[in-house]
């Protein structure tokens, strides 16, 4: 699973490497240990809610909550749970299906953490980067809230999964699954919304390679989300 990452790119950074043109929600500050239920940037596409029928554009949004609600959800607390979407069923689970289809969107991060457990038991955190930031598939959902009216602009809560699949290279030696890392080239045919049929996102996520990421041994400092600096990046043995 995914359950803690870094992301310390600017919004001038995001829509430099995505080809953005728009942003959403006020700019984030450089996080080196983004917890669930905490607000990300996403990179997604879509039409102006004003104008269904125009064009989709490219957005980087901060206005996103990590760990996705269904908009049938009848508490949005539901989320903390749903922080991971399994890419092999992510078009037939009733919680996902439908984002599959029509909400995918980017989570840009500079690694992301996993623990193992030592010989010891002791759960030891290694943080899994490559040369270049990386681009986490994942989904996003809109929630409506029903105490709010229809034209309170705080009626929608927005709401992100990252999606994960069977772990290889370095990162299987640390846990059996790890998130679904995009190559720059499969961003734009991940994005489009154009792409709305389930058995073609599926054909889609079962074309990308497996991604070849480096582990290192991190301070246990992160496993409390209170701590957040880029000492948290810093080998152990450095």
């Amino acid at each position: 699973m995914c359950g803690r990452y870094a992301s310390t790119s600017t919004r001038g950074d995001l829509l430099a490497a995505y080809d953005a043109v728009e942003t959403a929600g006020e700019e984030l500050p450089p996080s080196y240990n983004i917890a669930p239920t905490q607000r990300v940037n996403v990179v997604l596409e879509r039409a102006p809610r004003e104008e269904p029928d125009a064009e989709p554009v490219r957005i980087v949004s901060s206005q996103v909550k990590w760990g996705l609600v269904p908009s049938w959800a009848k508490d949005p607390k539901i989320g903390s749970r749903m922080i991971n979407a399994r890419s092999e069923t992510i078009t037939q689970k009733p919680a996902f299906k439908a984002a599959a289809a029509r909400r995918r969107c980017v989570l840009p991060a500079d690694g992301y953490y996993e623990w193992m457990k030592g010989e010891d038991g002791r759960k030891i955190p290694f943080f899994l980067h490559a040369e270049a930031p990386l681009s986490m598939a994942g989904l996003y959902e809109l929630w409506p809230n029903p105490e709010l009216p229809e034209d309170d602009p705080g009626r929608w809560l927005w709401t992100c999964t990252v999606l994960t699949r069977p772990a290889t290279d370095a990162a299987g030696h640390i846990h059996e699954r790890s998130p679904v890392i995009l190559p720059e080239t499969f961003v734009g045919p991940w994005l489009d919304p154009g792409l709305n049929d389930r058995d073609d996102v599926d054909a889609l996520l079962n074309s990308i390679p497996e991604p070849h990421l480096e582990p290192y041994e991190v301070s246990t400092a992160v496993n409390s989300p209170r701590n957040n600096g880029p000492d948290l990046l810093r080998p152990v043995d450095s």
